[in-house]
């Protein structure tokens, strides 16, 4: 890979490569564009293939929260921590280490809790850094916020879709039944909707469809149900040449990251009249909950889960914006966060900063 091509491709400020020889972590943290604010993004411990996968994850994510957080209207940039180490092989050691590195980036990057790690391992982290969100005595766990944020761009698919937000008498398909996926299901179904579920643990979704009712299938099979809605609430890139004719669905609309693997599928899912919710809003819940850490006086999370349940507002404008400028809702959600981030690089252009 060349590292600095893959940066300057999408507008990346820094790639920092961070190793410790006594635990043995290899850490990657992508930082994509501060111009909002210092870099907030969760971090990542995974197995990846190959240090060019980690690399390209960690760009690729720190990129989708440069989006993310700008389109949710906080002031924060787009970051992203990668643990190249196997999950099942973390360590306290290796934790600190991965703490140490943070704090020695002093506040230009907040990182808290993603795949690979748990709210546990981030309390070890907190004994060697400062800057960690989501911690259980402030935010806590982002996947109720999540799957509110998810449930209330559902509703606004079905209202631009078919008039009405209600989800009674809808079916959704659910790819993940992790915890913003179990808590979606529940939340449907508790509305009245149909739903069908997967995951690669057949056991997790099982337990879901024994609480909810929901049908099970294997998880070759999701994209073959036919549904009112497919929600992706699992691993990135599952939409893409192979997966789009299988679609028997009239909107895509959920939690997982980097849902596209490529930007063309986009207007292939256009094309073929089916509506996507770009997944930098619909996963957004989590961020906006974390970021209400850093109002005046603290987390209130009455306050925070209502700027959640806007998030589906905020949808519907991106869908009138693709359709009155007859582009890709991707495209359309992109050019708002882009407006946002130039705007505030134009003030900062112009800003003279006072001497003492």
């Amino acid at each position: 890979m060349d590292i600095f091509q893959a940066m300057a491709e999408h507008g990346h400020e820094q790639l920092i490569f961070n190793y410790d020889k006594v635990s043995g972590l290899r850490m990657i943290v992508a930082l994509h564009d501060t111009t909002l604010g210092p870099g907030l993004g969760g971090m990542r411990n995974w197995r990846y293939a190959s240090e060019d996968e980690a690399i390209a994850d960690a760009l690729r994510l720190s990129r989708g929260m440069t989006y993310k957080n700008a389109f949710a209207g906080i002031d924060f940039g787009g970051s992203k921590c990668v643990i190249y180490n196997d999950p099942e092989e973390k360590t306290d050691l290796l934790l600190r280490a991965a703490g140490r590195f943070v704090e020695m980036l002093a506040g230009r990057v907040y990182t808290g809790e993603d795949v690979g790690l748990t709210p546990n391992d981030v309390e070890v982290m907190a004994h060697t850094t400062r800057y960690l969100v989501g911690r259980p005595h402030k935010s806590g766990d982002p996947s109720k916020a999540a799957a509110l944020g998810t449930y209330s761009s559902i509703r606004a698919c079905l209202q631009h879709t078919y008039g009405t937000p209600e989800p009674k008498g809808r079916h959704v398909a659910i790819q993940g039944a992790g915890n913003v996926g179990s808590d979606l299901a529940r939340r449907l179904v508790q509305d009245g909707a149909q739903v069908t579920i997967c995951d690669l643990y057949p056991e997790r979704a099982e337990a879901v469809a024994a609480e909810t009712g929901a049908r099970v299938v294997p998880s070759e099979e999701i994209f073959d149900v036919e549904c009112d809605v497919f929600s992706p609430c699992a691993l990135g890139l599952i939409l893409n040449q192979e997966t789009l004719p299988r679609l028997r669905t009239k909107a895509v609309c959920g939690s997982a990251n980097n849902q596209l693997k490529t930007p063309e599928i986009a207007e292939a899912l256009r094309t073929a009249g089916i509506l996507y919710a770009p997944d930098f809003i619909v996963n957004g819940g989590g961020i906006v909950n974390i970021a209400d850490e850093f109002e005046d006086g603290g987390y209130q999370r009455e306050r925070a889960f209502l700027r959640v349940a806007q998030i589906g507002e905020r949808l519907l404008a991106v869908f009138r914006r693709a359709e009155a400028e007859g582009s890709t809702t991707s495209a359309a959600a992109e050019r708002i966060a882009e407006d946002r981030i130039k705007a505030v690089a134009e003030q900062q252009r112009h800003f003279v900063p006072q001497r003492p």
